[in-house]
């Protein structure tokens, strides 16, 4: 997948400027891709110049212009190819996990630490997904959205996420517990 499509699916609920498209990004589409801002905006400009995507410039009085973004017919055709195409499998590629697999022949502490942390920041976002995704359905139950909710892609990559970073913070918490009690470090530090 290139950043294109993640830009070109971002981009499906309506006119965003790079700003808005930035923290579209970092609330519900950093579950399954990164960019950084400057990223999406060099990817704005390049999809423009491809025809995937049309601007336009919105004057304002008290701020500087800006200019919105919106998926063309090419880009939308773009996005049906992209999914036609066969996906290849995931992967992990963390480096904590070679900290904890070496473990046994370094110090435990810094990695307890390390995963103590992690799971903090997993809970925190096991809590944003929550929130996101009771906003996402908007007062319906989700069997109800699911069934019948105007646009349930988001919906679906924000479960994935929340899914995730449970399990991130229940390994790490669970990994945590057993190299404490390896090392005799007490539970709660």
């Amino acid at each position: 997948m290139a950043l294109k499509h993640a830009v070109l699916a971002a981009l499906l609920d309506g006119e965003y400027s790079g700003y808005r498209l930035a923290k579209a990004f970092d609330v519900g589409v950093a579950n399954f891709w990164h960019a950084l801002p400057q990223q999406l905006y060099a990817e704005l400009t390049r999809l423009e110049a491809e025809g995937l995507v049309a601007g336009r410039q919105v004057v304002q009085e008290t701020r500087p212009n800006k200019r919105l973004f919106h998926v063309t017919d090419e880009g939308l055709a773009e996005l049906e190819r992209f999914a036609a195409a066969a996906s290849r499998p995931s992967f992990i590629r963390d480096d904590l996990l070679v900290k904890v697999q070496a473990v046994d022949r370094i110090d435990a502490a810094p990695v307890i630490a390390q995963l103590t942390e992690r799971a903090r920041m997993a809970a925190a976002k096991v809590d944003i997904f929550e929130q996101l995704l009771a906003r996402l359905r908007g007062g319906l139950d989700e069997a109800e959205f699911l069934a019948h909710g105007a646009r349930v892609g988001p919906y679906l990559t924000c479960l994935r996420g929340l899914g995730f970073e449970r399990e991130t913070r229940d390994w790490c918490e669970r990994i945590t517990g057993v190299l404490r009690e390896r090392s005799g470090t007490p539970q709660h530090p």
